[in-house]
């Protein structure tokens, strides 16, 4: 079945509908049904949320805010919003902020009957596991609080899918890649070279190795996931089966920008604490319904890499 035949006619609310992939998601959705975004704009851009969803300025660690947007006639709530930096230096507040938003969403929706989440998640809760890493992989032992928040998120879905009749779909993303990313190693790279052609500073030793996945692919695969899936509780991860390095990123910039930096490298394995340096997450489950990803990982990172170069303004140094 079509994923957004089966959407079509329903009321959605996409939690962080403003930022990275919510507002792909958000667009994708607002072709065939209502959509309401909900976001406090931390992460994301107003401007980002396309003409024919409603946005709500909201804080869904308030539960008042949270019962604002999602209301009796609501079908499906897609839940998006998170505290996301993985190194962040207030891991306590990121992981009881996401912990209330989640533990919002999901009492609101028992209160008013919604029968329906699409959980984003990440492979963070996997942790350094084997590669490539089923669902089924265990024991999950995150190493960053972004990572251990979003596995105790999954554990409230499970709890509110098993005692309170609802449906909850979770999907574990890879890097997720293309337009409107910040925060992220393809921009970063972007920034310093727009500031500075001549060199390049990179995180780590350069041979971190992870799934690159453009986003056009990661929403195709959450629709499907809405569409697809069985059970109280269904996880899927979504990813590529190849990957890039880092310093192979820093050639495909460096060569689309027409630029050839010296490499200067931090050291280390990890780019930063919390990072896991190699991931590749297996995608037999969801394939297995009928769901592929449309670019290799090095092609995402190809796309994105143009695409972000058409949207980022040119940084100049200042003359003297």
């Amino acid at each position: 079945m079509n994923g957004l035949a089966h959407l079509s006619g329903k009321r959605i609310v996409v939690t962080g509908g403003a930022g990275f992939v919510g507002s792909h998601l958000t667009e994708r959705l607002v072709e065939r049904t209502e959509v309401v975004v909900a976001d406090d704009l931390s992460n994301g851009r107003r401007e980002w949320v396309p003409d024919g969803a409603t946005f709500v300025h909201t804080d869904l660690t308030d539960p008042e805010d949270a019962a604002d947007v999602i209301t009796a006639d609501t079908d499906v709530v897609c839940h998006l919003a998170a505290s996301k930096s993985v190194d962040t230096d207030r891991p306590r507040e990121q992981f009881e902020s996401n912990a209330a938003m989640t533990h919002n969403v999901l009492e609101r929706m028992r209160a008013v009957d919604v029968p329906e989440i699409l959980f984003t998640s990440s492979s963070t809760v996997y942790g350094e596991a084997p590669r490539p890493t089923p669902e089924d992989y265990a024991p999950l032992e995150p190493i960053s609080a972004y990572g251990a928040s979003k596995l105790a998120d999954e554990a409230l879905l499970s709890v509110y899918a098993n005692s309170h009749d609802l449906t909850a779909r979770i999907v574990r993303f890879a890097n997720v890649v293309g337009p409107r990313l910040r925060g992220a190693v393809i921009p970063d790279f972007i920034e310093k070279l727009q500031a500075d052609p001549d060199s390049l500073r990179i995180l780590g030793d350069g041979r971190q190795e992870k799934s690159y996945l453009h986003v056009d692919d990661c929403v195709d695969a959450m629709i499907h996931v809405l569409a697809a899936a069985d059970g109280p509780v269904a996880t899927f991860n979504l990813g590529t089966r190849t990957t890039t390095s880092v310093t192979r990123i820093a050639d495909v910039v460096s060569e689309t920008m027409g630029l050839e930096p010296e490499y200067e490298y931090t050291g280390g394995d990890r780019g930063w604490t919390g990072d896991v340096p190699k991931m590749r997450l297996s995608i037999e489950k969801l394939a297995a319904l009928g769901w592929e990803p449309e670019r290799s990982s090095e092609a995402a990172v190809e796309a994105a890499t143009e695409q972000l170069l058409a949207e980022m303004p040119v940084r100049t140094k200042p003359s003297h």
